[in-house]
């Protein structure tokens, strides 16, 4: 893997983050006080970033491909990585992989949803190609249905949507030796979301990179400082009182109760931090990690709260939604500024935690009976179709998951021979001209 981690880093363009905004520094001051200070450390990150003492929003011709890419825009640190870079600055998709290859002649359809894909020339293993149908995502009447015929496919439509596309495949039989492993041993990265709300902070909160800094508070629970910019307070209506506890009516009513003494407390500043204006700017959502085993099963079911249609659900021992120490971290952070501590509604009410890194349930195995695919990515029982994408991680990786994502497919990749060099249909599998689903 470590080739493939260093070509993943040259594509996605990965730096050392130079940009510190006050929430970095406000983690960093709450790891010292929590002891944990030596372990502060600055992300890596795939985003344009200027020369320190020069100012953002300059552009430069392609400073990653030789030449061979866009010209790019240094970063502003507005915080809109997460929502969409608009300068230019984040090394997006279509600024490296879906440029490079447009550029040599690879054709991209946007907003094209895959609803089927099916073995062509009566062969039920794929040996004699595929044909992959498609709908206008975007589109509820005229969907614009398109047919395409290919030698391969590569699913890469990350964990959730692959899962979802081939329950949908194997359910309507047009793919029906997917194996039975699909769904099973999906991981979350053991992850919680919580934070601290400061409202009437002097510095705005959201300026920054989205990720800019972690600590780690012991050897297997990471924290990192992410922002959204100013203006996207959405994620404002999840967040309530930090709750300790465990799962059930007992954390619940401990929740009420919270409440109803923050606003006897603090009528005013408790309203304040309920409401989701200015969220963004005062809020500082402290993403907890850990590298601890832990996993779900994901199904293809009617849920029973909506039986007209199937859906991915969920099964299993419920990740934990409650990290005793992640919960001390934050009261610690938010006693820095004198704001709130806060965790996320659906934790404290559902049990249902919130995570941004669903990965697994198409995982790499020696047969099919243990997983989806092969080392080498390719689906059990079908030839030349693969899977690129988090789907097949199967551990909790403990930090954000997207380098070892690409350093997979890369590393998937690096064994289909070159155009020119490759054969039809051969035993390997291995084929030119796939079809990205």
């Amino acid at each position: 893997m470590p080739q493939h981690y260093e070509t993943a880093a040259r594509m996605l363009g990965v730096t050392e983050n130079r940009i510190l905004g006050p929430a970095d520094h406000l983690l960093k001051k709450a790891a010292e006080a929590a002891g944990s200070g030596n372990t502060f450390y600055c992300t890596k990150v795939g985003i344009f970033e200027s020369v320190p003492g020069e100012p953002g929003n300059q552009t430069f011709p392609d400073p990653f491909f030789g030449g061979e890419g866009p010209a790019r825009t240094t970063c502003t640190a507005c915080g809109g990585c997460i929502m969409g870079c608009r300068y230019g600055a984040k090394n997006t998709l279509d600024l490296g992989y879906l440029y490079l290859a447009e550029k040599h002649g690879a054709q991209v359809f946007p907003e094209s949803k895959v609803v089927n894909v099916k073995p062509l020339g009566g062969s039920s293993d794929g040996s004699a190609g595929y044909e992959v149908h498609t709908v206008k995502s975007t589109a509820w009447i005229r969907r614009q249905p398109r047919r395409f015929t290919c030698r391969g496919v590569i699913f890469a439509a990350s964990s959730l949507g692959t899962m979802e596309l081939l329950f949908q495949l194997r359910e309507n039989r047009s793919l029906p030796a997917i194996s039975g492993q699909l769904g099973q041993h999906v991981r979350t990265n053991s992850e919680s979301l919580i934070g601290a709300r400061t409202p009437g902070y002097t510095q705005d909160l959201s300026q920054g990179i989205a990720i800019g800094s972690g600590v780690y508070i012991d050897e297997h629970t990471h924290i990192e400082a992410v922002r959204y910019p100013n203006g996207s307070d959405a994620m404002g209506f999840l967040t309530t009182i930090l709750t300790d506890g465990r799962p059930g009516p007992q954390r619940i009513a401990l929740w009420l109760k919270n409440i109803v003494a923050s606003l006897l407390r603090h009528p005013f500043k408790t309203m304040r931090v309920l409401q989701p204006v200015g969220w963004a700017r005062e809020f500082v959502i402290l993403l907890c990690m850990q590298a601890l085993d832990g996993e779900i099963e994901m199904r293809w079911q009617r849920p029973w709260f909506w039986p007209f249609r199937k859906f991915l659900v969920s099964r299993g021992a419920k990740v934990p939604t409650y990290i005793p120490k992640a919960n001390e971290f934050a009261k610690r952070f938010a006693q820095l500024t004198g704001g709130f501590a806060m965790s996320l509604l659906p934790e404290i009410l559902f049990d249902v935690p919130g995570t941004a890194h669903c990965i697994g349930g198409c995982v790499i195995a020696d047969c099919s009976c243990r997983g989806v695919v092969d080392s080498r990515h390719r689906v059990f029982n079908y030839k030349n179709m693969y899977i690129c994408d988090g789907s097949v991680v199967a551990a909790n990786l403990g930090v954000n998951p997207s380098l070892t994502i690409t350093a997979l497919a890369e590393r998937a990749m690096s064994f289909i021979p070159p155009v020119g060099k490759t054969s039809w249909d051969n035993s390997a599998g291995e084929v030119a001209d796939p079809v990205v689903a």
